[in-house]
């Protein structure tokens, strides 16, 4: 199997742990600066899990630290939706939501894998992912149907957003032959079922789905925002300037 795939999983889990933990000591409340760390540190051990696998696949000798610290932009192979800044709470409301369902769904899908490993990991990530996604989907509503200042900047922040969210439905050559061999999912099946959710969500919070369908797409073919790069030269400055350095 090519190492390329458990490694778009991990990718966009470790993308996203490194935003949230931008979080801590900057959320609204004590209570959201634990929560959005223990979200992190969720997915820090999904990455973990799924760069592990990959390593290993490659048989090139880089382990989890590895591909995280040595990698550049181009190589990482995460959506652009998890890339994207913070941005105030409601933006990373916004993204945390829509990952979050996404992520349910195709872990769902995972758990189902021909391939023992992946099914194993996502059998454990599903459990924390939907966690996750009651906590986002709960400050979606919070925030949707709160003042008319959280909903106006909730609105905002899905608008701004929802130009990410459909590369996560969009396939290639490689989810294709996963599909066909039992290993993984077609990505386009999970469209649907995503959409209802959201129309659900967004009714109880009384926000309107954008109605856009133009796409931003790239990050699985290591197409990046100048985003990353920013981010990822901050994440790896230690290990790339001291790389015999042992913890």
């Amino acid at each position: 199997m090519p190492a390329e795939y458990p490694l778009r999983f991990g990718d966009n889990a470790l993308v996203l742990a490194q935003r949230l933990c931008a979080w801590v000591g900057h959320a609204p409340v004590m209570e959201e600066d634990v929560a959005l760390a223990n979200v992190a540190l969720d997915l820090f051990g999904q990455a973990r899990l799924w760069l592990s696998y990959a390593g290993e696949l490659e048989a090139r000798g880089r382990d989890e630290d590895a591909l995280t610290f040595h990698r550049d932009a181009r190589e990482f192979c995460n959506v652009l939706l998890v890339e994207h800044e913070n941005g105030d709470f409601a933006d990373t409301t916004a993204r945390s939501y829509f990952y979050d369902l996404w992520a349910s769904l195709a872990l769902g899908e995972l758990t189902r894998s021909g391939d023992e490993r992946i099914a194993a990991i996502a059998q454990k990530a599903l459990k924390e992912v939907r966690y996750h996604l009651r906590r986002s989907q709960d400050w979606l509503i919070r925030l949707g149907d709160g003042t008319p200042e959280s909903h106006a900047r909730m609105q905002r922040a899905a608008d701004g957003l929802w130009r990410f969210t459909g590369e996560l439905f969009i396939g290639d050559r490689l989810d294709d032959e996963m599909a066909a061999n039992g290993t993984g999912f077609a990505p386009e099946r999970l469209r649907d079922p995503w959409l209802e959710r959201v129309h659900e969500a967004f009714s109880a919070a009384t926000l309107t789905v954008p109605a856009g369908t133009w796409t931003q797409r790239g990050g699985k073919q290591g197409v990046h925002t100048e985003a990353l790069g920013y981010m990822l030269a901050e994440m790896q400055v230690l290990p790339r300037a001291m790389p015999e350095a042992r913890w």
